[in-house]
């Protein structure tokens, strides 16, 4: 082996030590692993969405796409103006560019496995959704970090519907 290389080490998150998050409607992220961790290739996160909970609204990413496996529950997801049901097992990938939203099907519980590739550091937006969640930020500061965490707000008339 080549004395300059160095050999890659795995990114391990474990349940009891990862941080979490509570965010609105008593819903919980786990964040797993982020860019920093995994040399831009990826950032993980765990999230529950109790009963009918809204995950996030109508988003779209410039960089990258966002997968989401559907770990249990029911899922309501918006790709672009469709709105679909993901049951456990399921998986969608969302292109760069295409707006979508997520949350949890009315009267049901979702629990996701989203995955950003390739990655920005995301986990200070999550902590920053906590603060404005708990009052403790303004939520002026999530429209103005758009563009360090590739997260861009676009109204979409199929989820407010979808979600109504």
């Amino acid at each position: 082996m080549n004395a300059n290389l160095t050999t890659p080490k795995p990114v391990i998150a474990r349940a009891a030590t990862a941080e979490n998050l509570a965010h609105a409607q008593r819903s919980v992220m786990t964040l797993l692993a982020d860019s920093s961790q995994t040399g831009g290739a990826l950032s993980v996160t765990r999230s529950v969405f109790p009963w009918g909970g809204d995950g996030a609204p109508s988003h779209f990413h410039t960089k990258a796409s966002e997968s989401l496996f559907v770990i249990g529950g029911r899922l309501q997801v918006l790709a672009g103006d469709e709105v679909l049901i993901l049951e456990e097992g399921d998986f969608i990938t969302i292109p760069p560019g295409l707006p979508h939203a997520f949350g949890a099907v009315s009267g049901a519980d979702a629990e996701v496995l989203a995955i950003f590739t390739p990655a920005a550091d995301r986990f200070d937006y999550y902590r920053l959704l906590e603060r404005v969640v708990a009052g403790e930020a303004d939520p002026a500061e999530i429209a103005a970090s758009g563009e360090r965490f590739d997260n861009h707000y676009v109204d979409s008339p199929a989820w407010r519907n979808a979600r109504s």
